[in-house]
């Protein structure tokens, strides 16, 4: 299940990019993927005196969560699908970084030697051939998206374990939404939301295939197999990424591509299922 929620996340460049490309702005892109959520799941919150602390955490993961996929769509303008799909397919390295940091779960072999191919796949893609010099910056910049799902990881794995999957899901879209609305009041709404009018299907698509029913299917099966096994098994999104990029931007899928998508799906074979232990909310 958390391989087939993966696989509505790769489909992520198609909707983003091309709304993009339409001249809609990163930041009301975001938004769009996540409200639809937020708005329809708002009843779900648990905002009595047991869950709201565990709220608070779900909805500063999606604030966060939606703030580093900004970083994401700008450079999707710049820096081809596949390379960028290989950046973001760091999150698992992310993932077991800030779980050792911040919870001292200290990871296993495995999972280090999976994360040590996660970090190969991405020098194999990321030669200067790949990427031009002007969209290094933003390239760079794009660390932040998997910086933040990583973070995102551990607290839906941790801190969110012990609520219904659907108040996961209402408490991150929530705060994906909050984090994000700030950010629109500074933009030409009346333009963003032509252009929305405009491409409504790429809409429905980025909130529902790639945000809703990936959310609900990862919120339910995360917590079961721990935050490193849930970040590696995501890691089968990455394919997803590089026929998007191929079919959908006309996009060469090379060698190097090819062992990159080899070295993550390794990495989800070689990483032990166990399940992560709960912390006190």
């Amino acid at each position: 299940m958390i391989a087939l929620a993966a696989l509505g996340f790769g489909l992520v460049p198609f909707f983003a990019k091309s709304l993009a490309d339409a001249g809609m702005p990163a930041s009301m892109v975001a938004f769009c993927r996540y409200m639809v959520a937020a708005v329809a799941l708002a009843p779900f919150l648990k905002l009595d005196r047991r869950g709201r602390v565990t709220t608070a955490w779900g909805i500063a993961a999606g604030a966060a969560m939606a703030l580093g996929w900004i970083s994401y769509v700008e450079a999707l303008k710049t820096v081809p699908v596949a390379v960028l799909g290989v950046l973001y397919m760091t999150y698992p390295v992310f993932t077991l970084a800030v779980a050792w940091l911040w919870l001292r779960d200290r990871p296993a072999g495995r999972s280090m030697l999976a994360a040590g191919f996660i970090l190969v796949s991405a020098i194999i893609t990321m030669s200067p051939a790949s990427v031009s010099s002007h969209a290094l910056p933003a390239m760079l910049l794009s660390l932040a998206a998997p910086l933040s799902f990583g973070a995102a990881i551990n607290i839906l794995t941790v801190k969110l374990i012990h609520v219904p999957p659907i108040s996961r899901i209402a408490c991150v879209s929530t705060g994906a939404a909050l984090g994000l609305a700030p950010l629109i009041i500074g933009q030409d709404v009346a333009a963003g939301f032509a252009v929305a009018a405009a491409n409504w299907w790429l809409i429905g698509g980025l909130s529902l295939a790639t945000a809703l029913i990936p959310q609900l299917l990862y919120s339910v099966y995360a917590p079961r197999i721990g935050a490193a096994r849930t970040a590696m098994a995501g890691s089968v999104e990455l394919p997803t990424m590089f026929v998007i990029g191929w079919v959908g931007f006309g996009e060469a899928i090379g060698l190097p591509h090819v062992l990159a998508a080899t070295l993550v799906l390794t990495a989800i074979v070689v990483t032990p299922a166990r399940r992560t232990r709960p912390a006190s909310v």
